[in-house]
């Protein structure tokens, strides 16, 4: 952070939805420097009780009222477009949980909203915040892994009783098209996807989606709220071998392909590549959530860029449509 977001007036930030994830903005927006949480705001009340000291107020007028620098959003994805639209209209910088919206339409409304009036727009992919992701992003910038191959991510776990508005694909899986087009540095062209419905809930609890990059890495994606373990993993393949990051961890490790050969003719043919070193690396590790918040302060006060913008979540939004749209019509779609 430079001098002058230290030095310069804590932000006024204000916060809408006081739910499983709002709980957690509220807690990190107390504990950032430079930002004061003034203002909550939460239809349904205060069932985690982190209001504190602060009025329980009960739509995104009466927190806009209360005088903001910058507002939080964290409410159902049905309600983002609204709540959104209406902060750009007071001209509040805001950032909004992922995704952005309920469709594309809606992203896109809200997007330009934002842009129209030159505001700071930020969509929560606390994923790009993992200290795992990062050091495998800046590792494949610097090009250990030579020509990256292949990009697979398995995100598994029980259901949780948090989400009541959207199917796995659209809570789940647009982590991971965001994640995916981020670490690879490439954009989606076509996607094919398979859902399952297995909980008897409207929504779809389980998917399959592999896809290809503008680049030409191929991509895989398992995501579902039906295995009683918690996973998630996100394995980069490239010409020097496999970076594995453990986002529940935050470890990065490294195989390299080997340069020692086998005169064991049935293992050598067998295992194709050689297994070489394998290096887990040491990275400091810190909450993914506190790095965002702090991230979207820097914007807001003009001294960063390092937030997710509107538009990145507008075209990750269309890939996770795109998936929905492929297990509907069974087909790849092209984007």
């Amino acid at each position: 952070m430079s001098e002058n977001a230290t030095t310069a007036a804590p932000l006024r930030l204000g916060l809408i939805g006081l739910g499983s994830m709002g709980r957690h903005h509220a807690r990190v927006i107390r504990a950032t420097e430079g930002v004061d949480l003034v203002a909550v705001a939460d239809p349904g009340g205060d069932r985690f009780g982190v209001a504190g000291d602060l009025e329980v107020l009960p739509d995104v007028h009466a927190l806009i009222d209360a005088g903001l620098d910058a507002a939080m959003v964290a409410v159902p994805t049905v309600f983002h477009e609204e709540v959104a639209l209406a902060l750009a209209e007071a001209g509040v910088p805001t950032m909004v949980e992922k995704p952005i919206a309920h469709s594309v339409e809606a992203g896109e409304r809200v997007r330009d909203a934002f842009a129209s009036r030159g505001l700071v727009g930020a969509v929560g992919y606390v994923e790009r915040c993992n200290p795992a992701l990062r050091a495998l992003r800046e590792r494949l910038d610097a090009g250990e892994l030579g020509q990256v191959y292949q990009v697979l991510t398995r995100r598994q776990g029980p259901f949780p009783a948090r989400i009541s508005d959207v199917g796995v694909v659209k809570d789940l899986a647009t982590h991971d098209v965001d994640l995916t087009a981020w670490v690879a540095g490439s954009p989606y062209v076509s996607i094919s996807a398979q859902v399952a419905h297995r909980s008897g809930r409207e929504n779809e609890d389980m998917v399959v989606a592999s896809g290809r990059l503008a680049s030409g890495v191929i991509v895989s994606h398992v995501v579902n709220w039906l295995t009683p373990f918690k996973e998630r993993v996100t394995i980069v393949t490239g010409e020097k071998g496999a970076f594995v990051a453990d986002t529940l961890t935050g470890d990065l490790t490294f195989y390299a392909n080997g340069t020692v050969t086998s005169d064991w003719d049935q293992v050598a043919n067998f295992r194709g590549v050689t297994e070489g070193d394998v290096i887990r690396y040491a990275i400091p590790k810190r909450e993914p959530l506190a790095l965002e918040q702090e991230r979207f302060r820097d914007a807001v006060r003009g001294v960063g860029s390092e937030h997710v913008t509107m538009a990145e979540g507008v075209n990750t939004l269309r890939v996770v449509e795109a998936v929905l749209t492929s297990a509907a019509e069974g087909r790849t779609v092209q984007l």
